[in-house]
């Protein structure tokens, strides 16, 4: 049975090939014989009890520069469609939320991985609070008098943007810098959120951890370590992919989240473990999983299609 399957991403024209998961996963749901249509965030609405998107049919190809074909434009009801894929990167921002909102009227009868209202209820560094001893000392504030407390508790910490993603706004603070207050101060002028302290875990240098997790279950791992002179591994700023396994205290972590993550129907996760401390639960749009296929030959797209072919009686 074809599936007719939208996916929410940024424009598909510009993603690389070799490291995007949503193209991935596009390339393996042509393979299954699945149809694809795209459309970018901007183009979902809600009028009148339809929630509808512009958007384009699509073909992909592991092909370098000449990877996507397109049909011609179209305004389509998602709720025709049997899966949406909400893809689209982060700053999880109220555009973000938005979206969730309106897919939340087309799921489960169409399905949306991962589930927009776990999404919209589970942020990446927040999900975590629900397992504090498996976190590193964690932090979520804004006052200032809190964060510096945390920080002389603590030591050095790390200070990220609350809802945040690839590595932006992420700052490394040691005990004795003197530049907390003007960054707080800096942080206060561009948004109103918290931030997110955690104690810093020095054996970052050696590597942060991305885990994938597919229906619950771990799929494999790949280490990112951070380019010389770099507090975060980020592979968008200059992380390097390593081939790694999975410690008992990685398998005792992803052994705790599991049930949970079924339980929410957030079929496609990524976990990031230091030093056996789980610092982020990312359920927006994780990545990692070409990384993983090439390291390990593990084929995670397809383990993600046959969890969601299972629901859709494939």
């Amino acid at each position: 049975m074809s599936l007719h399957v939208a996916l929410q991403m940024d424009p598909v024209e510009h993603v690389s090939i070799t490291a995007d998961s949503t193209f991935r996963l596009g390339i393996e749901a042509q393979a299954r014989g699945h149809r694809l249509f795209q459309y970018t965030v901007d183009r979902l609405y809600y009028d009148e009890g339809r929630v509808g998107a512009i958007g384009r049919p699509i073909e992909l190809r592991v092909e370098h520069g000449n990877h996507v074909s397109f049909g011609e434009w179209q305004d389509v009801d998602l709720a025709t469609f049997d899966v949406v894929w909400l893809r689209q990167d982060p700053p999880f921002d109220m555009a973000y939320v938005t979206s969730t909102h309106l897919l939340d009227r087309i799921h489960p009868e169409t399905l949306v991985v991962n589930d927009p209202f776990w999404v919209r209820n589970s942020p990446e560094k927040l999900l975590v609070l629900d397992f504090p001893d498996l976190t590193p000392p964690t932090m979520i504030a804004r006052d200032v008098a809190a964060i510096r407390d945390f920080r002389a508790r603590h030591g050095d910490i790390i200070l990220k943007p609350l809802y945040g993603n690839g590595g932006a706004g992420v700052f490394h603070m040691r005990r004795d810098d003197p530049n907390l207050s003007a960054l707080l101060e800096t942080f206060a002028v561009m948004n109103r959120e918290p931030l997110i302290a955690q104690k810093y875990l020095s054996a970052v240098v050696k590597g942060d951890k991305r885990i994938i997790l597919v229906d619950g279950e771990p799929a494999g791992a790949i280490n990112r370590v951070p380019a010389e002179g770099e507090a975060r591994s980020n592979m968008h700023v200059g992380g390097r992919p390593e081939k790694v396994g999975l410690t008992e205290r990685e398998r005792e972590i992803c052994a705790r989240i599991g049930p949970m993550l079924r339980e929410k129907n957030l079929i496609f996760v990524g976990i990031d473990v230091i030093d056996g401390w789980l610092t982020e639960i990312n359920v927006t749009s994780p990545t990692g999983i070409q990384e993983l296929e090439r390291f390990d030959d593990i084929n995670t797209a397809a383990l993600i299609w046959e969890a969601i072919e299972r629901r859709r009686g494939v």
